[in-house]
């Protein structure tokens, strides 16, 4: 195990050379990136589809989501939180910086490295690649968690201020961006040294700007360690919940109590993530993991953007704070609960079906053949509307918001943003499977004619 590790290190450090002598010397290595370019060319995908408005939105998107997140943790600062204010509300420049925020990100980052890294948990196989093999796994997300909280827990027992978080999200934001912009151009440079089976079609077109958005390589790695699956639920994931803690600790210092209400958001959002993580091993048949490129759009979103956005209902709390009835909290966590319930339910219907069709859970249900030999799900769950785990995420988004109450929109930016969200990702995967599956998507979708919401749409 020490000498794979000391190989991946080697590996890790070698790319870290390349990439620093481009950004530094780059005439120097000139020859060799053109060479890397000249052979990209003759491999890209010129008729692959692009999304996201291509190559306007691969340019816009990288400057107005970084601005998005840093103005919404001003909004939710300031005391009128309204973000209909004009003009609107500018910190600054001395807030957006402070030295120890980088040290937190680096070391946040290395610590749930070293844990993705410990010898504890399964390890599994991912979908089958382009070149007919499977990458390995390890499954211990949730002993991250647990130790994180675990690590938590001790640094209260030693009187650490937790709710200085507070005070610096904005420079942890700035740094969080950072860290995404730079990540993204080292694996940009990179993946022009993958082999061509291992880029993503969606990520190959030949439009740099594009193809830094989207993502040229699939699974990108160290030895063994995968950037990408690491990204999707680990350092963001779990930060999110340490910071919605810390702003549960901050309201403590504020008002001597945790209110109910940001009990709530604690409570339904630690929930979220923790079934997230229990349930790892399903990430690894998403579109994240199996389609789309390791580029700035996921990069963005799994370092900064859910973070920092996510936790905007516990960091509203902290200035505005909510009263909250023991009715309205039953009517809220009974909504949390039915959209748990619908979105764990048919999350893991999809995913034993997926990994054993003849389990006894899932043979029964009724199915639609297609030319590639998969088998579509017209039963169950997903008999019921097309995405019913996106209709149990949209239950609970709007349980988040509700115990901010209803004066000021910015606690439901959070159910807006995600609606269009996920309604543009069904949109996606219509495409995607439409392509894919042909005539007998045509008849799924007879059968199956909602996509998230019953007879709404």
């Amino acid at each position: 195990m020490g000498h794979v590790r000391g190989v991946a290190l080697g590996q890790f450090y070698a790319r870290v050379l390349i990439v620093a002598l481009y950004l530094l010397f780059g005439v120097s290595i000139h020859e060799e990136y053109r060479r890397q370019i000249m052979k990209f060319n003759k491999q890209k995908s010129p008729q692959a589809e692009k999304e996201f408005g291509g190559t306007l939105g691969a340019t816009c998107i990288p400057v107005f989501l970084p601005l998005t997140v840093l103005y919404l943790l001003c909004v939710c600062r300031s005391p009128v939180a309204s973000v209909l204010q004009w003009p609107p509300v500018l910190p600054p420049t001395a807030q957006l910086w402070d030295p120890l925020a980088p040290v937190l990100i680096l070391g946040w980052m290395a610590l749930q490295s070293f844990f993705y890294l410990l010898p504890m948990g399964k390890v599994s196989e991912g979908m089958v690649l382009k070149d007919g093999s499977r990458l390995k796994y390890p499954i211990n997300g949730f002993h991250a968690l647990c130790i994180t909280a675990v690590l938590l827990t001790l640094s209260l027992w030693l009187g650490m201020p937790l709710g200085y978080l507070f005070e610096l999200l904005l420079p942890l934001a700035v740094c969080a961006i950072g860290v995404s912009f730079l990540l993204s151009l080292y694996l940009y440079i990179c993946s022009f040294w993958a082999p061509h089976h291992a880029l993503a079609q969606g990520g190959n077109t030949g439009n740099p700007l594009y193809d830094f958005f989207m993502g040229r390589e699939l699974n990108p790695r160290i030895g063994s360690f995968d950037l990408k699956y690491f990204c999707e639920l680990r350092p963001g994931l779990i930060g999110w919940v340490v910071i919605n803690f810390g702003m549960l600790m901050k309201e403590v210092e504020l008002r001597d109590s945790a209110s109910l209400a940001m009990i709530l958001v604690n409570g339904f959002q630690l929930l979220y993530v923790a079934d997230a993580l229990w349930n790892e091993e399903a990430v690894l048949t998403t579109m994240d993991i199996v389609h789309d490129g390791f580029g700035f759009m996921l990069v963005f979103g799994d370092l900064a953007w859910v973070p920092f956005t996510y936790s905007l209902q516990a960091a509203f709390l902290v200035v505005h704070p909510q009263s909250l009835s023991l009715l309205g909290a039953t009517a809220i966590v009974t909504l949390n609960g039915a959209g748990y319930y619908i979105f764990r339910k048919s999350n893991s219907q999809k995913n034993q079906f997926r990994r054993d069709p003849t389990h006894p859970s899932v043979a029964n249900l009724e199915t639609i053949a297609t030319a590639t030999g998969k088998r579509l799900l017209v039963s169950g769950w997903w008999g019921l509307v097309r995405h019913p785990n996106y209709l149990g995420d949209l239950l609970m988004a709007l349980a988040w918001s509700l115990p901010c109450g209803f004066n000021h929109l910015l606690p439901y930016f959070y159910v807006v943003y995600f609606t269009v969200l996920l309604i543009h990702r069904e949109a996606r995967d219509e495409r995607h499977c439409r392509a894919k599956y042909g005539l007998a998507w045509d008849s799924y979708c007879r059968r199956v004619p909602y996509r998230i919401f019953p007879y709404i749409y």
